[in-house]
This record gives C-alpha cells, structure tokens and sequence, in this order.
C-alpha cells in the first residue's frame, strides 16, 4: 500500500513539473513554436 502511495505522487510530481517546464509560461514549446516561425519566414524570405 505504501509503495502505490509513493508511486502515484511520483508520478503526480513528474507531470505537474512536465507542464510547468514544457507547456507553461515561456515554456519550451512557445519557444519551439517561436523559432519555428523565424526560420519559417526566413526561408520565405531567401529570394531564388
């Protein structure tokens, strides 16, 4: 019973601290998306 117990908050712990680094304010998929649009447009912007 008790290692379910220390599991689940394990578990609860790593997902809280997923969200708060990857998806949270400034997170790494904001600036994923970010960059993803600077070279997006950078590329548009090379004349052939």
């Amino acid at each position: 019973m008790r290692g379910i117990l220390v599991s689940m908050l394990l578990l609860i712990t790593v997902i809280l601290l997923y969200q708060s680094v990857a998806e949270g304010d400034g997170g790494m998929k904001q600036q994923i998306d970010g960059a993803g649009g600077s070279i997006s447009d950078h590329i548009r912007g090379i004349d052939p």
